[in-house]
């Protein structure tokens, strides 16, 4: 057999072999909540750069403004920001259009890493009119835990000043006086507020 006909039939096997499968969204992980949710982290803690997940590229991009990367002027993400997958609050129910938002307390986590966690509190917010829900929550993994915190009680006696600071930083990060605090609800609340927005 001629090398060139051999070349020939190694390159259709190599096209078939490497022909891919349509990947499921990042934006479409099953949510289960059996043993605690999926938060897909865009932001990590410690940092000023506002990243998002793009549905249309399934790529993790810087956001832009004037073709510039918009960075938030103020101090960094206190925590590893992103959503919640299979989640989407509906503009006709009053939500955002988008998923849900989260906040992980832990250590900084990589733009897509994908980690358990357990929601222990919300945080509710008012922001250009709308109503802007704020997850926050721990690592399932204890080995990730910055905090003890297993709930809200917890959270609010054991670590009152990482709630406010958490806070404070949502309410002046766009500026003063952008943003509105709503309150402070505990994880029955989080939980019911995550299946509200379910898709």
């Amino acid at each position: 057999m001629k090398l060139s006909v051999v070349i020939g039939f190694l390159g259709c096997f190599l096209l078939l072999a490497c022909k891919s499968e349509k990947r499921q969204s990042i934006y479409a992980l099953p949510l289960t909540m059996e043993e605690g949710i999926p938060a897909v982290i865009e932001i990590p803690a410690g940092t000023n750069h506002k990243i998002e997940y793009n549905k249309e590229t399934e790529t993790f991009e810087c956001d832009k403004i004037d073709g510039k990367d918009r960075v938030i002027n103020f101090l960094p993400y206190p925590g590893n920001y992103g959503f919640i997958p299979s989640t989407f609050m509906d503009e006709e129910q009053g939500g955002d259009g988008d998923a849900l938002d989260i906040l992980v307390i832990a250590e900084s986590q990589k733009t897509g890493a994908v980690i358990q966690v357990k929601p222990i509190a919300s945080l509710s917010l008012k922001d250009g009119g709308e109503i802007d829900t704020k997850i926050i929550a721990v690592p399932i993994d204890s080995s990730l835990q910055i905090i003890q915190a297993q709930n809200f009680q917890e959270f609010a006696v054991e670590y009152p000043a990482a709630q406010r600071m958490i806070q404070e930083w949502f309410l002046n990060y766009k500026g003063i006086g952008k943003i509105e605090f709503l309150g402070w609800h505990n994880e029955q609340v989080a939980l019911a507020t995550i299946r509200k927005w379910k898709k």
